[in-house]
């Protein structure tokens, strides 16, 4: 069987959430079936750092998918055209978007619609772009892949798709994600004079960010020791925030930070604050989890199916609701270590392992 998958995401060094799944799950497909011959759409020069089994294709194909009128080029031109020559059998697309009108089976990940609530918090262009093809690629797939219920449920409601199109496979979680001892977190939160909160995301609207810092600010007006941490890049280069030189101080915004450095201080942060008012999935939590790390989480979308009880949940449009909850937990180790060992319980529910089988699984019944 020769299969076709959308990698585009596959960025090395510029890789954020639809990157590491699609890598995740296609270096763990490519190398537990050696017997069939995969073939991986790039938009752009491949990452040296990426290494794939002998019975991988790599193609890159022109142009780079950097505007949404590049993407009507790159998929619906340049891919399909591509697939046709290639002879694939199945398509899989991580990020949901493929050829329309295909001739061939397609599985599509669709990771969330916040696009169709939400989309103001988008370009004017790339809204336009998601609002009319989504509902395409929805209809046109063969089968759906979501990563939560409570997508999935949104997508049956949004799109009038049957229930039984849509399967939810869960994300796992990097294994570089681990606990620190005592020592070793002491070790990390020298390295930013006090001890930190940390907040993991692209700087995008939804991911309310702006609510987090007035939540902060009241926050710091009974606690002169603690840092925050605001770790992701701007994805749309739009997103902007001023602080008042005291806050400046105690709030570092670090970009992309690569994964390693990353592991180290989501398991050196006092907590996790996540508070998105909307999210397909919620990675952060499970990075949290493994990390042992508490969590505060928004009580908005999927995150408290995804938490469930290893997080102290609060309303994300309430500033006044996070900062207790900021205070509540830095002063109640109980309460620390009862959402650690509750995250403990819920990681075993996320495993790539388990989520690459699953996957597999979905494009065999397209074939068979």
């Amino acid at each position: 069987m020769r299969v076709g998958i959308n990698t585009r995401s596959i960025l090395g060094s510029k890789m954020e959430g639809f990157g590491n799944y699609s890598f995740e799950l296609v270096s763990r497909l490519t190398a537990a079936h050696p017997e069939h011959t995969f073939i991986l759409y790039f938009d752009r020069k491949i990452d040296v750092q990426f290494k794939f089994s002998s019975n991988v294709e790599c193609r890159v194909l022109f142009p780079p998918t950097r505007h949404p009128i590049l993407y009507i080029i790159w998929f619906q031109w340049r891919l399909k055209k591509a697939i046709r020559k290639d002879l694939v059998d199945v398509f899989w697309s991580p990020d949901g978007m493929f050829p329309l009108k295909k001739k061939i089976p397609v599985l599509a990940t669709i990771h969330d619609l916040n696009f169709e609530h939400y989309p103001k918090d988008l370009p004017r262009l790339v809204a336009w772009y998601y609002k009319k093809y989504f509902p395409r690629f929805a209809q046109q797939s063969d089968k759906i892949i979501t990563v939560s219920k409570t997508t999935k449920q949104d997508i049956i409601t949004t799109y009038e798709v049957e229930e039984n199109k849509i399967a939810v496979v869960y994300n796992g979680v990097n294994t570089r994600f681990k606990p620190l001892t005592d020592e070793n977190k002491r070790e990390i939160q020298k390295q930013f004079d006090k001890p930190f909160f940390i907040f993991v995301g692209s700087l995008h609207p939804r991911k309310n960010i702006h609510k987090l810092l007035e939540a902060f600010e009241i926050f710091t007006k009974t606690d002169s020791q603690s840092e925050l941490l605001i770790v992701g890049a701007s994805m749309w280069k739009n997103e902007t925030f001023k602080l008042s030189d005291e806050l400046a101080g105690r709030i570092k915004f670090l970009g992309h930070v690569p994964t390693d450095n990353l592991a180290l201080l989501m398991a050196g942060a006092t907590a996790l604050v996540y508070v998105p008012y909307f999210e397909g999935f919620g990675m952060p939590l499970a990075e949290a989890m493994a990390s042992s790390t508490p969590i505060i989480a928004g009580n908005k979308s999927c995150l408290p199916e995804i938490a469930h009880n290893a997080a102290l949940y609060v309303d994300p449009f309430n500033h006044l609701e996070i900062a207790d909850a900021m205070t509540l937990i830095k002063n109640d180790v109980a309460l620390q270590s009862k959402l650690i060992q509750a995250g403990k319980e819920r990681l075993k529910d996320f495993s790539w392992d388990l989520a690459a089988q699953q996957v597999w699984n979905e494009i065999e019944n397209l074939v068979s």
